[in-house]
């Protein structure tokens, strides 16, 4: 039971700070995308899309070799005493943001896509500087964007199991999660404990998937209003 519950916390642990560190990074580059029309950003939109598409063992083989001791990217680390990120929970956090970088960033650029071009020209008569206009007009109108962002890279996170597999193993209350749990729980014959945990992530997944429908009605009923 010890072990199951040091599963859970390093999962909710690794969810929430993945979701925290991607609406960091994922608001200026679908910012970015969302006022581009050109090749370079088709050629972006297709690199944060692949782990989309690219089996998690594949993604999770080359992270494996990029935070790895040869790692040229490690090389720049080792003066700081880190030989290697994999098999730690700052290792995990990187994986997952890669992972699940496409959930983030879709439904942000299409938050600002969605505001079209009139908010920003009532700002611009205004006076107002583009920074201004960013935090003041562009973020607030679009926060359903990144409530649905914030919903769907928990979600997605804490449903992981191959990237995480790959470069975290399974070492307990350090980097094992619930979807590693489970396949530990059902190699050891442990149905009782694997049924729970997996019940409790198919609630989990329904509730997710609920609120996201929940936040659209809604969003739409006050935009038809």
């Amino acid at each position: 039971m010890n072990d199951i519950g040091g599963a859970i916390w390093v999962t909710v642990n690794l969810a929430a700070t993945t979701t925290l560190c991607l609406l960091v990074i994922a608001t200026p580059i679908g910012w970015w995308l969302s006022r581009r029309r050109n090749l370079f950003k088709d050629i972006v939109t297709a690199v944060i899309a692949l782990p989309i598409v690219l089996p998690p063992t594949v993604l999770g083989f080359y992270l494996l070799v990029a935070m790895g001791p040869k790692s040229p990217l490690m090389d720049l680390l080792h003066p700081f005493g880190v030989r290697t990120l994999n098999f730690s929970f700052a290792g995990l956090v990187i994986g997952s943001i890669i992972y699940s970088l496409p959930f983030a960033v879709q439904p942000i650029r299409n938050a600002f896509e969605a505001l079209g071009q009139r908010p920003f020209d009532v700002a611009a008569t205004l006076r107002a500087s583009k920074l201004d206009t960013f935090f003041n007009v562009a973020l607030p109108m679009a926060r359903k964007g990144f409530l649905t962002a914030a919903l769907l890279v928990f979600a997605h996170t804490v449903g992981e199991f191959g990237v995480v597999l790959m470069i975290g193993g399974a070492i307990p209350g350090k980097t094992e999660v619930v979807s590693i749990r489970i396949w530990q729980l059902v190699e050891q014959m442990d149905w009782p404990s694997a049924h729970r945990l997996a019940g409790g992530l198919l609630v989990f997944a329904f509730a997710a998937l609920l609120s996201l429908l929940v936040i659209d009605r809604r969003w739409s009923a006050q935009n038809d209003a």
